[in-house]
């Protein structure tokens, strides 16, 4: 079908595309230089470059490469591009060939809306699944039908060994959600595959109570299904991680997780404010030079007119808000990063960026208003601000006390914990409150229970 719609030097181009015979594809581009030029805007499906990348040529791949990279771009009547082609078979070689050429194409997407990446980890190619993470790191994040990631793509398709590739570089998607708000453990539970529930549970910070629309647990979904011999083992597996997500001390990573286009949003609003504040600051700025003596209070258009008015208070002014600015940049910064905020540490930098950020807006406030407010006022502004100072080191104090008690709910766990060992070391037991007794003492205690 496709021959009869070409010419005789087409024809002959897709024969030595198909054998791979590149010392007839420089004879035919000896009598036609513009014989692949054509071909790429008249070919009804594949160009020679699909056919022999189908059939792993690699040296015909490079020559029309080098004649005619463009032919990277070309789509066949599936909008799949050789780069597709070559992720779907696992011709590594041919990849970065074609890579090196049009490394853009990583994003394009089939007809079904998946590029190379969800190609490659859905047939389970780890070394061009690498190769194609490394180059574009974004397009691994794209979501296909129904909303679901490329790593919901290598659980539905059984890939463990992709799925190791993707997630030390897509730590973020662990939690991420499908349109029905199944996260990748729901489906590993639901279709039992118990060395990928191993890995997610063991090797990784998911989250094992999250819900789907159902309001279903992964706990919940194994429940449903028909019991056989997996859905013990799969118990085993996933009751340690509920014992440790019951811990309060994840409450605040998860939240921020969730809380993440918020925060953004806030982040956004308080670098817009700042940047105003600075392009038209409180009084305005002058509209034209200083006519007076160059020697005594020259000024010059556009200079804030506060700054010559309140100078110690227009510093105070520039600094704050200048903090305000530049914090709420780094929290967008770090926003957009990728970084995973179930690492504690990067969540408590966060955190007190944020906590900056706000404080120096709030007091960029403060000096803006004291600067415009005249002095008959000036001592109602006092009061409010006195109140409004007071309000906010009561929120202060609510918040360090509530980490203090924090802190020494830890300690004593800990302590508890020490004391218990040491005590039984000496041939003595004691009877502790369950918050205080060690994880695996609670486990065994659970699976006595469920014996019983």
């Amino acid at each position: 079908m496709e021959g009869s719609l070409l010419g005789v030097a087409e024809k002959r181009l897709y024969n030595a595309a198909a054998s791979g015979d590149t010392k007839s594809l420089q004879e035919l581009l000896e009598e036609d230089p513009f014989l692949l030029d054509r071909v790429s805007f008249t070919c009804p499906n594949k160009t020679p470059l699909h056919v022999a990348t189908m059939k792993c040529h690699r040296v015909f791949v490079q020559e029309i490469l080098n004649q005619n990279p463009q032919l990277a771009e070309g789509l066949d009547s599936l909008q799949s591009s050789a780069l597709h082609l070559a992720s779907a078979k696992g011709y590594v070689g041919i990849l970065k060939k074609l890579l090196s050429a049009a490394p853009d194409m990583c994003l394009s997407r089939d007809c079904q809306g998946r590029n190379p990446i969800h190609i490659a980890a859905m047939k389970g190619h780890c070394e061009v699944l690498a190769e194609l993470v490394r180059t574009a790191p974004l397009a691994a994040r794209e979501k296909v039908e129904h909303g679901q990631t490329v790593l919901h793509l290598c659980v539905k398709h059984g890939q463990l060994e992709a799925l190791k590739i993707l997630v030390p570089n897509l730590n973020e998607l662990l939690d991420a959600k499908d349109d029905d708000s199944d996260m990748i453990l729901h489906m590993a539970v639901r279709d039992k595959q118990t060395e990928i529930i191993q890995y997610l549970v063991g090797s990784t910070n998911i989250y094992v109570n999250s819900k789907n629309s159902k309001g279903q647990t992964a706990m919940d979904i194994l429940d449903q299904n028909p019991t056989d011999s997996k859905n013990s083992e799969i118990k085993e597996i996933l009751r340690p991680k509920l014992c440790n997500s019951n811990n309060t001390q994840s409450q605040p990573v998860n939240w921020l997780t969730q809380k993440r286009d918020t925060i953004m949003v806030v982040a956004v609003l308080i670098a817009t404010m700042a940047f105003q504040a600075c392009v038209s600051p409180p009084g305005g700025v002058w509209q034209e030079n200083s006519t007076r003596d160059p020697h005594v209070n020259q000024y010059w258009a556009g200079e804030a007119v506060i700054a010559h008015s309140h100078p110690n208070a227009y510093k105070n002014f520039m600094f704050t808000n200048s903090m305000a600015f530049f914090s709420s940049v780094c929290i967008i910064l770090l926003l957009i990063s990728g970084l995973p905020f179930r690492h504690r540490l990067v969540m408590w930098i966060l955190m007190v960026i944020m906590w900056l950020s706000v404080t120096s807006l709030s007091a960029t406030y403060s000096i803006s208003i004291v600067m415009v407010t005249p002095k008959k006022h000036m001592k109602s502004l006092v009061y409010v601000l006195e109140i409004g100072l007071a309000m906010w080191c009561v929120g202060m104090g609510i918040l360090l006390v509530g980490n203090a008690v924090r802190l020494i709910d830890r300690w004593l766990k800990n302590k508890g914990i020490f004391m218990d060992r040491w005590l039984k070391n000496k041939g003595i037991f004691l009877w502790r409150h369950r918050r205080f007794r060690i994880l695996a003492e609670v486990n065994r205690e659970n699976a006595t229970r469920e014996i019983v």
